[in-house]
């Protein structure tokens, strides 16, 4: 009985300590992607949060500052996934539906202005600088981007929707709603 007892207290104890251990690394990758953030190196603070994640993805700070970490980098798509795996551990966050509310209007508002291109399987990718039409006129935007144009705009007008009912209606966000909802009326395909 003795022995089981020792060896049940050893195993607890080393699962203590390796959760301490874990907690204190995630730390650490935290407080250093924060510095690099604060210095506007992007690129090191995605990586020193994804390996947070990796240790720990139940940290919804770290998720979220990857996320917003992802938006700084102009990686909209990335940081979109991530403020959804984010607002599965905090859903009641109301700035994070903003945050990916603005994420996916400029996802939306730079295939309209050209800067990104929607491929022929769906993918978004940024426009080649050397095209002959980088800049490409709303008339000879294709169906399928003007269709996932109006998908990034609706989304983002139920994400601010989302942070409107949560820290309360404010007369920005009513104005940037009915915006983004005339926009999205202009790219429907008929």
């Amino acid at each position: 009985m003795k022995k089981a007892f020792l060896l049940a207290s050893i195993l607890l104890i080393s699962v203590i300590s390796t959760a301490c251990i874990n907690n204190f690394a995630v730390q650490e990758l935290n407080n250093k992607a924060k510095t690099f953030m604060d210095n506007g190196d992007y690129t090191s603070a995605i990586e020193r949060l994804k390996s947070s994640v990796d240790l720990d993805g139940t940290v919804f700070e770290t998720q979220y500052n990857l996320a917003v970490a992802y938006t700084k980098a102009e990686d909209y798509e990335n940081a979109i996934k991530t403020y959804d795996e984010a607002s599965k551990l905090n859903p009641d966050f109301a700035d994070l539906y903003y945050s990916k509310a603005v994420c996916e209007e400029n996802l939306a508002k730079d295939i309209i202005s050209g800067e990104l291109v929607v491929e022929e399987d769906g993918s978004i990718s940024k426009a080649e600088p050397d095209e002959e039409d980088v800049v490409i006129k709303d008339s000879k935007l294709p169906e399928s981007a003007k269709k996932v144009i109006v998908e990034y705009l609706n989304s983002a007008i139920a994400d601010y929707q989302i942070y409107s009912d949560k820290n309360g209606q404010s007369e920005d966000i009513n104005n940037k709603l009915e915006e983004l909802q005339n926009l999205a009326e202009s790219y429907v395909v008929k």
